[in-house]
């Protein structure tokens, strides 16, 4: 039988140590308890990845990451209830919006690099991508090289811009680069006629086909100026909150459970035009989900491409 006074000093030892995990908490941690509040960027355009649907409701495979790392947080902290934010954002705001705190995390296809990095910290990779271009059939555009002298798009504030510029300066193309506000913005460009070619992820462009007006007029090409991992963006410098969102991440990946969210978004039809991507995950991916990592080195996931390498020199 346990003494009374046992008791009573157990009783006091979890009163001190609610008070010291109070006291400890700082941070976005201490700021989601205190506000009972997340905050999460997401995207308009961002299929699948995060966009607003028809029913004006933000959804998608980066969002379904986030509300898990959300429900392990709420758990973490002991709270009862969590109110999830979603704060519109784009490419080019939103590692701005996290680092000065408007936002906790951003949901959607940020790419994870080295030059990233160094202002902002990045998740568990959660797919892995690679730069490509669209353009219509009738274009027959098979490599950048097929650009000289001609208009392309990229959206604005992504790597895939930045590394078009730099490519377009080395290799003496002259293309006329446009930067758009947002994915759709560029995917119209083309679709109007106003840039022969997208550069994108290809996973970007291919929803973005497939839920055009005729898919079968678009050609994605099939060679690969880099590649690309993406991960969840947090605050850099917030080590406590990074821990919590990673293992929550980590133990998606690994329990098994991202198995059911990847086919959601990428082997069944997705709201609102019922597209199906039908994109099996890659080996690369499920190697990222067996061992979870943060790297935002290209090689870590797949072999370089020289376009990659070329273009990297120049960063």
């Amino acid at each position: 039988m346990m003494s009374s006074k046992l008791v009573v000093a157990l009783v006091g030892l979890g009163v001190m140590v609610g008070s010291v995990q109070a006291q400890e908490l700082t941070g976005t941690l201490k700021k989601i308890k205190d506000t009972g509040t997340i905050t999460l960027g997401v995207r308009d355009s961002s299929i699948p990845f995060s966009y607003l649907d028809d029913k004006q409701s933000y959804q998608g495979y980066s969002i379904d990451l986030c509300l898990k790392a959300a429900t392990a947080i709420q758990k973490q902290l002991g709270m009862t209830a969590l109110n999830v934010k979603m704060v519109p954002v784009t490419s080019a705001t939103r590692i701005p919006l996290i680092s000065n705190g408007t936002i906790d995390l951003s949901c959607d296809s940020a790419t994870n690099n080295a030059e990233r990095q160094k202002v902002v910290s990045f998740a568990p990779t959660m797919y892995v991508t690679a730069n490509r271009l669209l353009a219509k059939k009738s274009s027959n555009v098979k490599s950048l090289e097929d650009l000289k002298g001609k208009t392309i798009v990229s959206t604005s504030g992504t790597s895939n811009l930045k590394q078009i510029t730099i490519l377009n300066a080395e290799r003496n193309l002259g293309m006329n680069i446009l930067a758009a506000k947002d994915h759709a913005e560029a995917f119209l460009m083309v679709e109007t006629g106003r840039a022969v070619a997208f550069a994108m992820d290809d996973i970007l462009l291919a929803s973005l086909a497939a839920s055009s007006r005729a898919p079968a007029d678009y050609a994605i090409t099939a060679e690969a100026l880099s590649v690309e991992p993406y991960g969840i963006i947090e605050r850099q410098g917030d080590l406590p909150f990074k821990n919590a969102v990673d293992t929550a991440l980590a133990n998606v990946y690994k329990s098994g459970q991202i198995n059911d969210i990847y086919a959601k978004w990428f082997l069944k039809p997705i709201p609102p035009k019922g597209i199906n991507l039908n994109v099996p995950m890659s080996p690369q991916l499920k190697a990222a989900f067996a061992h979870p990592t943060d790297s935002g080195d290209p090689a870590a996931y797949a072999a370089v491409p020289e376009a990659q390498k070329q273009s990297s020199k120049k960063k």
